[in-house]
């Protein structure tokens, strides 16, 4: 027999104010979603080639989260039935919180792919480094869901504590391997730059720090008043960890670009600005057999063949 010895989250009535609440919060965290993926999609051409792995996995994570906002949202819609003045829990209930962790299976890792896109690692120890990271990422998330979900029904304090503590393992674990991609990346671009990616770090990892601090509160600490705060808590997190930090990756993605064309080690067609600042000219790339002098007056005399 499973020790139900504490109620899952999803189990309180809400007040019509609770529940108003977690929606709004649900609802706006989603269409930010949906904006950024669309600011990413019209973005990609900002960045240079080398860079632009980092924006596709910022549309997908963007994507991924944006859909997965719209399901929590209509489950939430139907998870609650509005009786004497407040919002009682049905069976629909258990889809407005657990589906959170399907959606981090896929994005967190993707993350991880995000932030080493514009790191300074590249060949082998990139592709080991991102193994480790990706392989962390899913633990994390995937172990924390056994205990919130699987094990004891969510109900278990032993399954949560136990669980609990090897996902906050590959937490940990995770903080030490983001560090090391960011000490190892100093050298390799110029302190502009380095300073937006470490920026881009300490904002991921501060959202973060919320997720463990729900996990228990929801937990340990439950009620109707709990619950409103976890939900309302991870929407925002959600978009500070999405969001905030992939504007931050995209402007170091930016200044690498124009890094790089200053130093002659790529073309890029487009003039890289930032909060109005001019970082490089548009460089054509010189096509193959044909002189530079040839390609610009090329593009000047348009009519001619």
């Amino acid at each position: 027999m499973v020790a139900a010895d504490i109620a899952r989250p999803e189990s309180f009535p809400l007040s019509t104010g609770q529940h108003d609440l977690i929606q709004y919060a649900m609802t706006v965290a989603g269409l930010a979603l949906f904006a950024h993926f669309l600011r990413a999609w019209n973005s990609a051409g900002e960045v240079g080639a080398r860079y632009r792995p980092a924006v596709h996995a910022s549309m997908a994570v963007s994507a991924v989260a944006a859909l997965s906002y719209a399901y929590l949202v209509l489950e939430f819609d139907q998870g609650y039935t509005y009786v004497d003045g407040s919002h009682v829990p049905n069976a629909e209930a258990l889809n407005t919180l657990t589906p959170r962790y399907m959606d981090w299976s896929v994005t967190v890792p993707l993350l991880m792919v995000e932030f080493l896109a514009v790191s300074g690692l590249v060949g082998a120890r990139a592709r080991s480094m991102r193994a480790a990271l990706v392989g962390a990422a899913f633990l994390m998330i995937f172990t924390g869901y056994l205990g919130a979900t699987v094990d004891g029904a969510g109900t278990d304090q032993a399954e949560l504590l136990g669980w609990g503590i090897v996902s906050t393992a590959f937490y940990v674990l995770l903080h030490v391997l983001l560090l090391r991609v960011l000490r190892s990346s100093r050298e390799a671009m110029g302190a502009q730059a380095y300073a937006s990616y470490r920026n881009a770090a300490v904002l991921l990892l501060s959202a973060w720090g919320w997720y463990p601090i729900a996990y228990a509160i929801s937990n340990w600490l439950p009620g109707a008043g709990w619950t409103t705060t976890v939900q309302v808590g991870f929407s925002f997190a959600d978009v500070v960890a999405k969001v905030g930090f992939a504007v931050l990756v995209h402007k170091v993605a930016k200044l690498r670009t124009a890094e790089d064309v200053l130093a002659g080690e790529q073309a890029h067609p487009e003039e890289v600005w930032i909060s109005s600042v001019k970082h490089s000219d548009g460089v054509q790339p010189v096509l193959k057999g044909v002189l530079p002098a040839a390609a610009t007056r090329s593009e000047h005399e348009p009519g001619q063949r």
